[in-house]
């Protein structure tokens, strides 16, 4: 039973973890962050858990970058922009598509749109004013 209540714990301290940041995190950083405080945590109890919150709707992913499945708490409608040098992610806090476009989509395709994402790629600002820096020099 405690082993039980102690997967309860490290459970809510994984979504707690995901909540508190912005940077749309990996599994590998999550796991960072909680293991000082959960030594007997595995990488792999970190990925079960996100999964399992990818499925049950508490987050979702913003697809790879770089090579690693980023994730984010926010489940409210939001687009992303990701760098394609550093490979930030940042939030934009407006939808491009309403849910008139999921219905229209959902006609076209005789398919059932249950959500939709954008996503950005560019330069972020730091990386742009780098490469406008490398360029002039």
């Amino acid at each position: 039973m405690e082993k039980k209540q102690n997967f309860s714990c490290k459970r809510e301290a994984i979504l707690e973890t995901l909540k508190a940041t912005k940077t749309h995190p990996t599994a590998e950083w999550v796991y960072e962050q909680l293991k000082p405080s959960f030594p007997d945590l595995s990488l792999g109890t970190v990925y079960r858990n996100l999964g399992r919150f990818k499925k049950n709707g508490t987050i979702i992913t913003v697809g790879v970058v770089n090579g690693q499945e980023r994730y984010d708490a926010d489940v409210s409608p939001h687009s992303h922009f990701v760098c394609t040098h550093c490979g930030a992610v940042l939030d934009i806090n407006m939808e491009f598509l309403g849910p008139e476009d999921s219905a229209k989509v959902s006609r076209m395709l005789g398919a059932k749109v249950e959500s939709h994402q954008i996503v950005f790629r560019g330069l972020c600002a730091a990386c742009a004013a780098e490469c406008k820096t490398n360029q002039g020099a």
